[in-house]
């Protein structure tokens, strides 16, 4: 008989709903993670750290709050990186507490250490004194999550050439600095730098940014950026980076040279699975680590499940949730409806971006007509209350069945926001509905009113048209 029903490797948030699912179920469970990383990446190098660090930048700056007390306010004059990091180890420290917290109340033993297989049953658990045990479960969940991919070219000193998990341990905000790669993680961190004055200088290879967006939200971020002196170098390859006494030197392929005190690489994402010994359970990694599973989240072996980043797109906590929770239900017996196709984005830059369905560009290619309804949060109560008159939601309507085709945000709350809109779409609902509902006002909600009424007007007119 083997030592637990269920066995997940890592402790993020798919692992963590993976192991309560189980648990609640009845199942006999156990967590195998490292002592210092309880809550997986996403608590100590990603979502949690770099959204808490926005946050203190923007509390700290006043950034968002100079379009009502002027361009010069700003609540600290000298920002430190210890300033910045007070907030990030408070909200890491509380939400270790809740994670442990909630494995105890639901009976879950956590193994401190590393695990690796020894057979498709058998993981050897690696502890911090050296010894090594077996344990043995009928069912096995992978949930490593990923690590920062680093080019072979590129020296890293963790001082001034970084990656994406060790700038939340930058030693001083630098006063110049090089962002490589325009992805969301890139251009998160290039906001929150350019807030606290670094300039900023985003190298990418591509012709632009944030390509899943809708192309105005992304024009209007690239503008307020730009706002904020950061210079964008799209279509540049870096060839070289370079460390001197005074700084660093990033050499493009073009010529171009660019100086900075730091330079941090945003290149992706690499599966923690090399240290797993895949093989010997039967199962195999891409070259970015990641592992393929069917639409329950089995692996190639039917007891061996994973979720979360290490099985790629869209590797968001948000999904690794329910990734975690449907692995859980389906290895245990228990009925799990898939998950919706509804999935909304939230990108923390600043200001931050937000949206569910298609964009303008998806619908046009697939031929799909639509009409647009736009709020611009100047327009709004409370977009001037809280000094944003920047914002705008967008929502994308068909014509035919009045029916939500896409909604899009940018700006102030955007990320709560765009929840409006995934349900009335989840829900089957129409422009009409928002038109009728009744929101709290002064609020940001309201937007969907004024949207709807703005794609209503048009498909009004092109109704007297067609008549």
């Amino acid at each position: 008989m083997p030592d637990f029903d269920m066995l997940v490797l890592g402790s993020g948030p798919g692992g963590q709903k993976a192991a309560i699912a189980a648990a609640k179920l009845g199942r006999r469970v156990a967590v195998v993670d490292r002592p210092d990383m309880v809550g997986g990446v996403s608590l100590h190098t990603g979502t949690i750290p770099s959204k808490t660090l926005r946050e203190a930048v923007l509390y700290l700056t006043g950034l968002t709050q100079r379009d009502l007390y002027g361009q010069s306010y700003r609540l600290k004059e000298n920002i430190t990186v210890a300033d910045l990091t007070a907030r990030t180890q408070h909200v890491v420290g509380r939400e270790i507490d809740v994670i442990r917290s909630q494995l105890t109340r639901n009976h879950v033993a956590l193994f401190a250490g590393t695990g690796r297989f020894v057979d498709d049953h058998t993981i050897a658990l690696r502890e911090a004194s050296g010894q090594e045990r077996l344990i043995s479960a009928e069912h096995i969940v992978i949930a490593t999550g990923t690590r920062p991919a680093r080019p072979d070219s590129v020296e890293f000193d963790e001082r001034t050439i970084l990656d994406s998990d060790n700038v939340l341990t930058i030693e001083r905000v630098p006063q110049s600095m090089v962002i490589v790669g325009a992805g969301v993680i890139g251009m998160e961190y290039a906001s929150m730098f350019a807030a606290l004055g670094s300039r900023v200088t985003v190298v990418e290879k591509r012709a632009g940014m944030l390509d899943m967006c809708d192309v105005e939200v992304v024009e209007s971020l690239k503008y307020h950026l730009r706002d904020l002196a950061v210079a964008f170098r799209f279509g540049e390859t870096v060839a070289a980076v370079e460390r001197h006494p005074r700084g660093t030197l990033t050499v493009l392929e073009s010529g171009k040279k660019i100086p900075a005190d730091a330079v941090m690489y945003s290149a992706g994402r690499q599966g923690l699975t090399d240290e797993l010994d895949l093989e010997k359970a039967g199962l195999t990694a891409d070259r970015r680590g990641r592992i393929e599973v069917d639409d329950h989240y089995r692996t190639p072996v039917g007891h061996i499940y994973a979720v979360g980043d290490v099985i790629g797109f869209p590797a968001l906590a948000a999904t690794a949730m329910e990734q975690g929770r449907a692995a859980a239900y389906h290895a245990c017996g228990e009925p799990v409806g898939q998950m919706h196709h509804l999935q909304p984005i939230g990108i923390y830059t600043i200001p931050e971006i937000s949206f569910v369905g298609r964009t303008e560009d998806q619908l046009t290619e697939e031929r799909v007509p639509f009409e647009v309804g736009v709020a611009r949060y100047r327009e709004l109560a409370r977009g001037q209350i809280i000094g944003d008159a920047h914002g705008v939601l967008k929502l994308l309507v068909s014509p035919e069945d009045r029916t939500l085709l896409g909604v899009h945000c940018f700006g102030s709350g955007a990320t709560e926001l765009i929840h409006i809109g995934q349900s009335v779409m989840g829900c089957g609902g129409t422009v009409d509905y928002l038109v009728d509902a009744v929101f709290n006002y002064p609020t940001l909600a309201e937007s969907y009113k004024v949207a709807a009424l703005d794609a209503t007007n048009r498909l009004r007119q092109l109704d007297r048209i067609g008549d």
